[in-house]
């Protein structure tokens, strides 16, 4: 498909200017002030005047079937949270499959043209959960990292023992047995080509043992897949590290040789200077996931500080009942402006235009795909948005990019195309019929109030023990 965006602001470094963009089969192939009539007599034209043009922002880290719960959850720390979010986990393929939909289309219409699903798997659905959220994806046209989302031990495990001597119920599935849905997904789905990719990732320190990271580890080796995992969310997990190995979780995760320039790790809000230094040289990315570091009161990442330690940061909305919401562009405001009051020397402060290049480029880097994706670039693949700067949100006129980052846009996305497939037109998804999702999702749920897990109540008593509540 070939394609002119006509007339769009472009930022250059430090200002703006005028100009048409030319992507065909994909592709990048010409950024110009104008192009010949017969340049573009075979393109369809896209008149962008009053509209800023940036590259597809990554949504970096998620979990689509949690939004059946979003709203609802209660006001719980990670370790009790997860116990909650288990117990009342949708098992069903139909559930899987909207709240995939829906993940994309949030995500496209607040500038992401990229997700990161590390997902939860139905206990022996394991691939056709995996098929289900491909489905999906390839339906909206959003480009898909589907990380399944694996571990090998019990949920009891991931808190730390203390004083206590705990014994835990071994996990359903063998480590072995894990691998193995891994590697056939792989086998069966990786289609990078096609924008979906499959991903090795553990779900943490927490909930897994040695031998999956390392497993993970070989199959990213021999499919050359990224690697993505939580690490060091809580205060609990941190403890828990130093129980489990007598060292931080990132030195041991380096000695697993689990870290390289294909691994990201979400949340990463409690690391030692050591711990950054090896991110910075192993060329590990940390995914900043600031609205459910706050919603679970895990902390706050110091983001500023692995910017500065030249570690590649880059943004997540994380799942849709830790947040409760999937738009990239609001973790990206919260996740700039919320370290304005962790570091006093304002000039470490992050600027819009460095949070849209930590969005976009960081993203990118982060699943390895900084030469393709990420910047406005002949060569790079056509993962473009328009946004409408006449829109309400982003006037009166001052600063476009101050306006996206700083202000509270919304219905400002314009278009958007993935891999030069156009997929937004008109500030509407075209590839779905969105109204029917939007009902679907409402006749697949209903209003509730608390609810009472169990699993919870087993674990509460130890972990407010453990943690000196």
């Amino acid at each position: 498909m070939d394609f002119t965006i006509q007339n769009a602001l472009i930022a250059t470094q430090d200002d703006y200017i005028t100009q048409s963009v030319r992507f065909i089969d994909g592709e990048i192939r010409a950024i110009s002030k104008e192009f010949d009539q017969e340049d573009v007599s075979v393109s369809t034209l896209i008149n962008a005047e009053n509209q800023l043009l940036l590259p597809g922002f990554i949504n970096a880290h998620t979990h689509s079937s949690e939004m059946w719960q979003r709203g609802i959850m209660s006001m719980f720390p990670l370790e009790l949270w997860l116990a909650e979010l288990y117990d009342f986990a949708p098992l069903d393929i139909e559930k899987v499959y909207l709240s995939a939909l829906g993940t994309a289309v949030e995500t496209l219409l607040s500038g992401g043209t990229s997700v990161v699903d590390h997902l939860v798997l139905i206990p022996g659905k394991e691939l056709e959960t995996i098929a289900t959220a491909v489905r999906a994806y390839q339906e909206v046209g959003i480009r898909a990292f589907i990380a399944p989302l694996i571990q090998d031990e019990s949920l009891a495990a991931g808190i730390p023992a203390g004083d206590t001597k705990q014994n835990y119920e071994p996990y359903f599935r063998s480590t072995q047995a894990t691998l193995d849905i891994i590697e056939e997904a792989t086998k069966k789905f990786h289609n990078p080509d096609a924008g979906v990719n499959i991903a090795v990732a553990p779900t943490g320190i927490q909930l897994c043992t040695d031998a999956l990271f390392q497993g993970c580890t070989e199959l990213s080796n021999k499919y050359n897949l990224c690697r993505h995992s939580h690490l060091l969310e809580t205060k609990a997990q941190e403890k828990l590290a130093q129980e489990k190995y007598g060292c931080t979780a990132v030195e041991h995760l380096q000695r697993l040789g689990y870290l390289d320039a294909r691994t990201s790790l979400a949340h990463c809000v409690h690391l030692t200077d050591t711990d950054i230094e090896i991110l910075a040289a192993t060329k590990s990315t940390v995914v900043h996931n600031p609205l459910s570091n706050l919603r679970l009161g895990s902390g706050i990442a110091p983001i500023l500080k692995y910017r500065q330690a030249g570690v590649n940061v880059s943004f997540g909305c994380d799942g849709a009942s830790s947040n409760d919401s999937q738009d990239l562009l609001e973790a990206i405001k919260i996740g700039s402006i919320l370290h304005n009051v962790t570091d006093f020397d304002y000039q470490h402060w992050i600027t819009p235009r460095q949070s849209v290049e930590m969005a976009a480029l960081g993203g990118a880097i982060g699943l390895n795909m900084g030469d393709k994706l990420g910047s406005v670039d002949i060569g790079k693949k056509a993962d473009l948005v328009l946004y409408d700067l006449t829109s309400l949100s982003l006037l009166p006129r001052t600063d476009p990019i101050g306006l996206l980052v700083l202000g509270r846009p919304s219905n400002i996305v314009n278009s958007a195309w993935v891999n030069g497939k156009q997929v937004v037109a008109n500030g509407q998804v075209i590839t779905i019929d969105v109204d029917n999702l939007r009902q679907e999702l409402f006749k697949h749920s209903q209003w509730q109030t608390k609810r009472k897990s169990k699993s919870v109540a087993d674990l509460e008593a130890h972990y407010r023990l453990v943690m000196g509540l």
